[in-house]
């Protein structure tokens, strides 16, 4: 009887472990890869917003009526993007609960741009998340 409630112990244990470290690791290493996709998948609309202020040398208006599809990633679920008219991009991926935010900066006719995203953790170092 003794060893029997040994081995559920034992068992419930590996099962804690598993819970606590293993999983939240795993959706921790898929939520860094959405993030990845989401700022990938921002590349085509910072390009056209760059053009366009470059042309007209502000950044007021530079999204236009841009549209930004959402894609479904098998892996991910849906992503989504918003440009705004002043040429800030912000996207966001229900299934992994992040949010990104990528905010333009016109000087000499160029455009810069600042990516900040949550959770920080989920984050690559490009987009203020932790090393």
């Amino acid at each position: 009887m003794r060893a029997v409630l040994l081995v559920i112990a034992g068992l419930a244990l590996v099962g804690f472990v598993a819970v606590s470290f293993v999983l939240p690791g795993m959706s921790g290493a898929e939520a860094k890869e959405a993030a990845q996709a989401l700022i990938a998948g921002a590349e085509a609309p910072k390009q056209q917003i760059a053009a366009a202020a470059g042309k007209a040398g502000s950044l007021a208006g530079a999204a236009g009526n841009l549209k930004v599809p959402s894609r479904k990633d098998p892996k991910f679920g849906e992503l989504k993007w918003i440009a705004e008219v002043n040429g800030a991009i912000r996207g966001w991926n229900e299934k992994n609960a992040i949010e990104i935010s990528l905010t333009p900066k016109l000087e000499g006719g160029k455009v810069s741009w600042t990516c900040r995203g949550y959770p920080n953790a989920s984050m690559p170092t490009s987009c203020g998340g932790r090393s």
